[in-house]
């Protein structure tokens, strides 16, 4: 599992990261990029977006 800096390195560097992250609804986007600093892989990537759009945040 690659780890990077942050969200956006993941973003920048990882082409499904990003694919996945676009494909998101606005307000999971918005929710997950407040807390971009703990987002450092693809896997804590959706974990993180499966917990909110289950409601469990």
């Amino acid at each position: 599992m690659e780890k990077y800096a942050d969200m956006y390195a993941l973003l920048n560097s990882n082409r499904q990261a990003k694919q996945y992250f676009d494909s998101l609804p606005d307000y999971v986007r918005e929710h997950i990029s407040t807390r971009s600093d703990s987002v450092q892989t693809f896997e804590s990537l959706c974990d993180y977006a499966e917990n909110l759009l289950r409601g469990d945040d």
